[in-house]
C-alpha cells in the first residue's frame, strides 16, 4: 500500500503509466500535412451538395483535454485508490488494552469497543498477542491471540462505579511481575487518584497510547427537597461551550405505567462544570417520581434515584375535641402542626374522606370512638400507620381492658394515672434511655423533658415486646403493634403540653422522624444505621438502566451509610423495616476534573476511519467521460442526428437513471431480520401498528437472540412481500379490498412460509360471541386466500412454548379465541408425552381480535402509549401478551423444532411433570 494524504494505492506501480500522457497529448495532437492545391474543372458539379460527414482538421483542445482525464481515470482506477487507508503501524511484543470500566465510559461504549475492534485487527495482522482488562474487574491479566477477543468483546460492559484509587493500585500489583508489553488505554479522561502511578507502572512496562472521546459525559447528584422545590444539580465531566441538558423526571401514573412526569433543563454556562435548577410539583406527582435522568445518556452516573428523601408523606390529623377559642397553645394538633408542616403534607376532613385520599399515616389526637374502624384497620393491614396520642377522653373511655382492641397495640387501665391522683408519683417522671431494639435508640433525652399523667398499659406477655419508649419507672410511654403491613402506635401522653413537655422539646420532632411519620433525611447518619440490614431491591447496570437486585444478599447498615458504590455496593434501592434508601452513583457534592495526560503519551480519539476503496467510482468515472467523448465525436462528424441522436438520448437516459426506489425497499426490509404491517390508509391505526411492532422488536432484542431493525409499513399492491418473515394486518371495516395481483402475491408469501396475523382488534366483542363489523371483513378479505382450515390454539401447539410457556394470548384485550392452522386429523399424541407434532411447517395465519399492537406499542422514548388493565394486573396482561408476541416470532424464525422429542424432557420439568 502506498499512501499520499488521504488517498492510497494497492498497486502504485501503475501509476508509472502517468507519464506516457505527454506522448497520448502529441499523438492527439498530430495532423496530416496540408493538401496541396490543384484545380479540377469537375468539382464545379459538386457545388451545392451537402456533405452528410464531416471531419475537423485537428482535435479541439476541449476533447484532448477530456480524452486524457478518461485515460488518467482508467489508469487511477486500476491502480486501486482507497480512501483512509488502514497504515500498518511498525510493532511487536504483546498488547494491553485498558479500559478504565466505569459508569463515565457508557456513553461512548460502542465505540470505545469498535475501538477495540480495530485494535484487535492490527494485532492480529502482526501475530501480536493482546490482553484486555477493565480496572473495575479485578481479573487476572491474560495474553491471548488477537483472533480469541472478537467474540468475547460483547461480555465487556462499563460497571456502574468508578475505579478509586484502590483499583488503580491494586491493577499496578498484578502488571508487576508481567513481561514488557505495549498498553493501549482507553480511558474516561477524568482525574483522580492513582491514575498517575498506574501510567507510571504501565510505561515501565512499554510505550502508552491514550483514547478518549471529546464528547460531553453528565452526572446528576442526588436529588434534594427543601423549601417545596426540588432542587437538581448536574456536572458534565467535558466540554467548555455553553450546553443544555434536558433533565426527565420518570414515574408511574395511576395505572402503574412508568412515563415522563417532568422535564427541566440544565444550563451550563461558557467554562462551567456544573449547574442546578428547581421544579415545583404538586405533592400528589411528586411522590411518583422514581428517577430522575439525563435525556439521551446512558450512563449510571446521569441518573439520579428517589427515595423517602424526597417523598413528602402525606399526613391525617385528627382530633377528639374542638380547640378552644384563644387557647391555641392548648389544641391538641398544634405541635403536630408546627413539627409536620415543613416536612410532610397535611390532610383533614371526615374519616371517611381521609381514607379514600389514602394517606400515608392518620394521627388520632384524644380520639376514643374510631369511625369506621372495620375500614380503618384494613387501611393499616394494607401498609398504613395509624399514629394515636392519649388524652382524657382515651383514658375515661372502655377500650382494650377485657380484649384487645385491634387499633390499640396494648390493652388500657382505666383512668390512668398523675401526679397527684389516686395512681399518682410523687414527682413528674423523665424518660429512660432508649434500648438498642428502639427505633429510638441513639436519640439523645434531654433532662428537661418530664410526664405528668399518662395512660396505663395491662400488664401482658406482650407488652415488653411492644414497648419501643419508657418513663424511668419502667412504665411504657410508646408502644406499637404490627398490623399486616402496617402498624398502630400509641404515645401514652397528650399531643399537647398538658400531660408532658414532650410536645416542647426537639425530641418530639426527632421521634415523629423515626416513626416515618414524616419525611426523613435523603441519607440517614451512620449511626442511625448500625446493626441494620438492608435489602437490594433493584440495581442500575452501567447504562443506567434498572433491572430486579433478584436474590443478593442484604446489606450492613454501615456500610449503606458510609461507602461509596462499587463491588460490594451497587447503584439501586434498598428497604429496610420502614423505608427506602437509594445508593446513587455520584455523591452529593461531588466534583470532577480532567486528568491531564503528560505530554510524552500520544492521545487520541476514539473514531475509527474505514478505509473505502475508490476503484469502482473511478473507473466508473473514467467510462462516463468517454461516453462523453464518444457523443462529442458523433456531434464534431455531424452524426449526431436523426436516429443516431435518439438513441443517444435514450442510452444517455438509461445511463443516468437513479435506482429504483424499490432497491432501497429491499435493503431495508432485508438487511436484518424486519417485522412488516400492512398499511391500512388509517394514519392513526398505521401509527399503532408501527409501534407495537417497534415495541415487540425491542422486546426481542432485549430477551432472545434476534435482533430487529425498526419495522417498515408494507402496501401489497407494490411492494414485495418475501423480504419479511412475519406480518401484521389490523382489520377495519372501512378497509379496501384487495387487487387480484396483491391476493396473487399474498398466496405466495402464504404458500412460501410467511406467516400473518390478523387482528380484528374486537376482542371485548368477540369473547362473548358477537360478530363484529371487523370480523365480517375479515372474512371478505380472507376469502381468496389460500388459508388452511383453522382451530383455537390447543394447549399443546408450538406456539404455546416456542420461547416462553403460555396457555394465554392476550393483547389490550383478553379472551377471545386465537386460530391457527387446524391439526392434522391422524396427529396422536405419543404415549407419555403431551405434544403432538401438529404440522410439519410454520401455520400461515393467525387470527385473532386481542389487539396486540396496542399491547406492544412504545413511543421513541421507549414509554407504553396505550394502557392496559389497572394497576398489576394489567401490567401481568402486558407481560403476557409480550411474550406471545415472542413466541410468535420465535416460531415463526425456527419453526416447529420445539416438537422434537429432544426437547420434552426440559419441557416436562418446566411443567413440573
Amino acid at each position: 500500500m502506498w499512501t499520499l494524504g488521504p488517498i492510497g494505492f494497492a498497486a502504485p506501480l501503475l501509476l508509472t503509466a502517468l507519464v506516457a500522457l505527454p506522448v497520448l497529448w502529441l499523438i492527439l495532437r498530430a495532423v496530416p500535412p496540408a493538401p496541396i492545391r490543384r484545380r479540377f474543372p469537375g468539382v464545379a458539379l459538386l457545388l451545392g451538395l451537402d456533405d452528410d460527414d464531416a471531419t475537423t482538421d485537428k482535435t479541439p483542445l476541449w476533447l484532448l483535454l477530456l480524452r486524457m482525464l478518461a485515460v488518467a481515470a482508467a489508469i487511477l482506477g486500476f491502480a486501486g485508490p482507497v480512501l483512509n487507508p488502514e497504515t500498518d503501524e511498525a510493532g511487536d511484543g504483546p498488547i494491553l488494552v485498558l479500559l478504565d470500566g466505569g459508569w463515565a465510559e457508557a456513553p461512548t461504549w460502542t465505540a470505545r469497543m469498535e475501538r477495540v475492534e480495530a485494535l484487535l485487527a492490527d494485532a492480529a495482522r502482526d501475530a501480536r498477542p493482546v490482553a484486555i482488562a477493565q480496572l473495575t474487574d479485578q481479573d487476572d491479566v491474560i495474553f491471548q491471540g488477537a483472533e480469541n477477543w472478537p467474540s468475547r468483546l460483547a461480555g465487556f460492559e462499563p460497571a456502574p462505579w468508578l475505579p478509586d484509587e484502590a483499583a488503580h493500585g491494586e491493577f499496578a500489583a498484578r502488571i508487576a511481575d508481567l513481561d514488557g508489553f505495549e498498553t493501549f488505554w482507553m480511558s474516561d479522561g477524568l482525574a483522580r487518584p492513582g491514575r498517575e502511578d498506574l501510567l507510571s507502572a504501565l510505561e515501565a512496562k512499554g510505550p502508552v497510547r491514550a483514547f478518549e472521546s471529546p464528547r460531553p459525559v453528565f452526572a446528576l447528584e442526588p436529588v434534594r427537597f427543601e423549601d417545596g422545590e426540588i432542587r437538581v444539580t448536574g456536572h458534565r465531566l467535558r466540554g467548555a461551550g455553553e450546553l443544555t441538558a434536558t433533565i426527565q423526571a420518570f414515574g408511574r401514573d395511576p395505572s402503574g405505567v412508568e412515563r415522563i412526569l417532568s422535564t427541566a433543563t440544565l444550563d451550563f454556562p461558557e467554562g462551567a462544570s456544573q449547574a442546578g435548577t428547581a421544579l415545583v410539583l404538586p405533592p400528589e406527582l411528586r411522590n411518583r417520581i422514581t428517577r430522575f435522568a439525563v435525556a439521551g445518556s446512558r450512563a449510571t452516573g446521569a441518573v439520579a434515584l428517589t427515595d423517602d428523601g424526597l417523598r413528602r408523606r402525606e399526613v391525617a390529623l385528627m382530633a377528639g375535641r374542638e380547640d378552644r377559642e384563644g387557647l391555641q397553645l392548648l389544641s391538641p394538633l398544634h405541635y403536630l402542626e408546627q413539627a409536620l408542616v415543613p416536612t410532610a403534607d397535611l390532610i383533614d376532613g371526615a374519616m371517611s374522606d381521609i381514607l379514600l385520599a389514602n394517606p400515608d399515616v392518620i394521627v388520632l389526637a384524644d380520639v376514643a370512638q374510631v369511625s369506621d374502624a372495620p375500614d380503618v384497620l384494613d387501611w393499616v393491614e394494607r401498609g398504613g400507620v395509624l399514629l394515636r396520642f392519649a388524652g382524657p377522653r382515651l383514658a375515661a373511655a372502655d377500650l382494650g381492658r377485657d380484649s384487645e382492641d385491634p387499633l390499640l397495640p396494648v390493652r388500657l387501665r382505666a383512668g390512668g394515672r398523675s401526679v397527684g391522683g389516686a395512681m399518682s408519683w410523687g414527682e413528674p417522671k423523665t424518660l429512660r434511655e432508649f434500648a438498642p431494639a428502639s427505633p429510638f435508640f441513639g436519640l439523645a433525652v434531654p433532662e428537661d423533658v418530664n410526664v405528668t399523667a399518662q395512660v396505663l398499659a395491662q400488664p401482658d406477655p406482650e407488652l415488653a415486646e411492644r414497648t419501643i419508649a419508657t418513663l424511668t419507672d419502667g412504665t411504657p410511654l410508646v408502644t406499637r403493634k404490627r398490623v399486616g403491613d402496617g402498624q398502630v402506635i400509641l404515645v401514652h401522653v397528650t399531643a399537647n403540653a398538658e400531660w408532658s413537655s414532650l410536645p416542647l422539646s426537639g425530641l418530639f420532632v426527632e421521634m415523629l422522624e423515626r416513626l416515618a411519620i414524616s419525611s426523613r433525611p435523603p441519607v440517614p447518619a451512620a449511626e442511625d444505621l448500625a446493626g441494620t440490614i438492608w435489602q437490594p431491591e433493584s440495581r442500575l447496570t452501567g447504562f443506567g438502566e434498572i433491572e430486579p437486585a433478584g436474590v443478593t444478599a442484604g446489606i450492613e447498615g454501615e456500610l449503606l451509610a458510609t461507602a461509596t458504590p462499587g463491588p460490594d455496593l451497587l447503584p439501586g434501592l434498598y428497604s429496610g423495616e420502614d423505608r427506602t434508601i437509594a445508593v446513587n452513583a455520584v455523591p452529593r457534592e461531588a466534583s470532577f476534573s480532567s486528568f491531564a495526560w503528560p505530554a510524552r503519551i500520544g492521545v487520541e480519539g476514539l473514531d475509527v476511519v474505514r478505509e473505502t476503496p475508490l476503484k469502482g467510482f473511478v473507473l466508473m468515472a473514467g467510462l462516463a467521460l468517454l461516453l462523453i467523448d464518444l457523443l462529442a465525436s458523433l456531434w464534431l462528424s455531424g452524426r449526431l442526428t436523426g436516429p443516431r441522436a435518439a438513441a443517444a438520448s435514450l442510452f444517455i437516459a438509461v445511463f443516468a437513471m437513479p435506482a429504483d426506489a424499490q432497491d432501497g425497499f429491499a435493503l431495508d426490509a432485508t438487511s436484518e431480520v424486519v417485522l412488516g404491517y400492512i398499511i391500512t390508509g388509517d394514519p392513526a391505526l398505521d401509527q399503532t401498528s408501527l409501534e407495537g411492532l417497534r415495541g415487540i422488536s425491542r422486546t426481542l432484542f432485549q430477551r432472545t437472540s434476534v435482533e430487529p431493525e425498526d419495522p417498515i409499513g408494507v402496501n401489497i399492491e407494490v411492494d414485495e412481500l418475501a423480504f419479511f418473515p412475519f406480518l401484521y394486518w389490523p382489520v377495519t371495516p372501512a378497509q379496501p379490498t384487495p387487487s387480484a395481483e396483491a391476493y396473487a402475491r399474498l398466496n405466495r408469501y402464504l404458500r412460501g412460509g410467511g406467516m400473518i396475523l390478523f387482528d380484528t382488534r374486537d376482542g371485548d366483542a368477540a369473547r362473548f360471541g358477537a360478530t363484529s363489523p371487523a370480523a365480517r371483513k375479515l372474512q371478505e378479505l380472507a376469502r381468496p386466500l389460500d388459508i388452511p382450515p383453522l382451530e383455537p390454539i390447543p394447549e399443546d401447539h408450538v406456539l404455546t412454548r416456542a420461547f416462553y410457556l403460555l396457555q394465554d394470548f392476550p393483547g389490550r384485550s383478553m379472551g377471545a379465541p386465537v386460530w391457527v392452522e387446524a391439526a392434522p386429523a391422524d396427529a396422536e399424541r405419543v404415549e407419555g408425552m403431551p405434544f403432538r407434532n401438529l404440522n410439519d411447517g410454520v401455520t400461515p395465519v393467525v387470527v385473532g381480535g386481542n389487539d396486540w399492537a396496542s399491547a406492544w406499542a412504545i413511543d421513541r422514548a421507549g414509554n407504553w402509549r396505550f394502557r392496559v388493565g389497572s394497576g398489576f394486573a394489567g401490567e401481568r396482561q402486558r407481560e403476557i401478551s409480550l411474550r406471545f408476541g415472542v413466541n410468535l416470532i420465535m416460531h415463526v424464525l425456527s419453526g416447529n423444532y420445539k416438537s422434537d422429542q429432544v426437547h420434552v424432557p426440559a419441557l416436562l420439568d418446566r411443567l413440573g411433570q
